[in-house]
């Protein structure tokens, strides 16, 4: 299939994901692609199929294989590499869905609010340890988070944000003034001051999963690359995985495909989930000079209050990545108005890269559960993680780490995160239609509010 037809990919109007090419992205410039794996062609049993080669399939392979010496296999529609790991930003943030910490305590209490936030915490401290224990070189970069107001009503939120985290959370936060946050951070020239937390680093997201990927190979787990599920059979307690030229039976299987699963796959995913489009934009290379005209002190990662957010940081070899929304449909992916907006909404960041050239410019599905948390679930021999909201690089280790748990039978944290299954989208085929109107929403606040 060419570049063009799996660019303009959309979840839910495809029927597969299959025969789909690489990304072309910043990412893939910067390292060659590890060998692919055969595509599976026999019939095979396993313990546990996962289906999906991205961060938390791989990992989930791995905690399976490693610490429960589970029979497991993985399968991956096209390459690894092919979907959200190897689109995103690299930002590996304590995420929280779209939830605050606050909002957690009105939902739910307390105790549930600092549940997730510990488990957002161990999900980045996870990340560092396999980066460390596996020696994966993937460019992690300084640690510091900053979340940016972009106007004063979103600096007194990130206040009030950061005297609850403070009290209630036990960790120190570090509230910047607009004088200093220009000063030694970040000369942006919509920001009214910032939060800066110390937890959270960038990656090479491309890196980062390919020494996942070398780690699962290690421990010899069955992987098969253009291996596309095609049909999906129960019958009498075993699941048959039935591909172009094979067919894998399994007594439990997990759908890890996140916003990249098609929109008919199996009842126990269908319809969980918001596939969004994110849309990314890295510049040429900036000069010292440059980058002493614009005030760009930091590396850390950056991110706004808006409700449509804006994401940057820069990068090892001096480019600045921003990102931001994307279309809402697959088709329209391409449409050159997406980057032009990108563009425009970095120079008002920064107004000094107004002439600045792009080199590249590339999209990738993420995927929003409707009550905004992510939701790891398994129920009778099938299970799925999804709804990262966009904190799958760090999330998405704690979460395979914890499906592996539920797979074998241990308990976990009594949390909304892992005992609840993802709600169902209402009227689940206007999903566009309230993405739409969602934005059109958040273009206003954002503006006037």
């Amino acid at each position: 299939m060419s570049n063009q037809q799996s660019d303009r990919f959309d979840p839910l109007v495809a029927t597969s994901p299959k025969s789909l090419s690489h990304c072309h992205s910043y990412w893939s410039d910067t390292v060659e692609l590890c060998t692919a794996r055969a595509p599976l062609r026999a019939r095979l049993q396993t313990d546990v199929a996962i289906i999906g080669g991205g961060y938390t399939g791989l990992l989930t392979a791995y905690y399976l294989a490693k610490y429960h010496h589970v029979d497991v296999c993985v399968l991956e529609a096209n390459r690894i590499g092919f979907g959200a790991s190897a689109r995103n930003a690299g930002f590996v943030l304590r995420g929280s869905g779209r939830l605050g910490y606050s909002q957690m305590v009105q939902r739910w209490d307390l105790g549930i609010a600092k549940g997730i936030h510990h488990e957002f915490t161990q999900a980045v401290e996870r990340v560092e340890r396999l980066i460390a224990d596996h020696k994966i070189e993937c460019e992690p970069q300084v640690k510091g988070y900053l979340k940016i107001a972009h106007n004063r009503k979103a600096f007194k939120q990130l206040s009030d944000t950061a005297n609850f985290i403070d009290k209630h959370l036990g960790e120190s936060t570090q509230l910047i003034s607009e004088a200093q946050l220009k000063a030694e951070y970040l000369n942006h020239h919509q920001a009214v001051g910032a939060l800066r937390v110390e937890q959270g680093f960038g990656v090479n997201p491309l890196k980062l999963l390919q020494g996942y990927k070398r780690i699962v190979e290690k421990l010899s787990v069955p992987l098969y690359e253009h291996t596309c599920v095609e049909s999906w059979v129960e019958e009498e307690g075993t699941h048959r995985l039935i591909t172009s030229n094979g067919e894998l039976r399994a007594k439990k299987v997990v759908s890890l495909g996140n916003g990249y699963t098609p929109k008919h796959f199996h009842p126990t995913v269908d319809n969980r989930f918001l596939p969004i489009l994110s849309n990314i934009i890295v510049t040429e290379p900036l000069t010292a000079d440059e980058l002493a005209i614009l005030g760009i002190h930091t590396r850390e990662v950056v991110m706004d209050t808006r409700i449509l957010k804006y994401y940057y940081r820069l990068l090892p070899d001096n480019r600045l990545l921003f990102g931001g929304r994307g279309a809402i449909f697959g088709r329209n992916s391409q449409n050159p108005v997406y980057q032009e907006r990108l563009k425009f909404a970095l120079t008002q960041c920064f107004p000094a890269l107004k002439f600045k050239k792009l080199d590249y410019n590339w999209t990738g599905w993420i995927a929003a559960s409707f009550d905004d948390i992510p939701h790891v679930f398994e129920t009778n021999g099938v299970g799925y993680s999804l709804g990262y909201c966009g904190a799958g690089v760090s999330f998405s280790a704690q979460a395979a780490y914890r499906l592996s748990e539920q797979i074998v039978g241990l308990p976990v944290p009594s949390l909304p995160l892992y005992h609840q299954a993802a709600p169902r989208f209402p009227c689940a085929r206007l999903r566009r239609l309230g993405q739409w109107g969602y934005y059109q929403y958040g273009w206003v606040k954002d503006r006037y509010f």
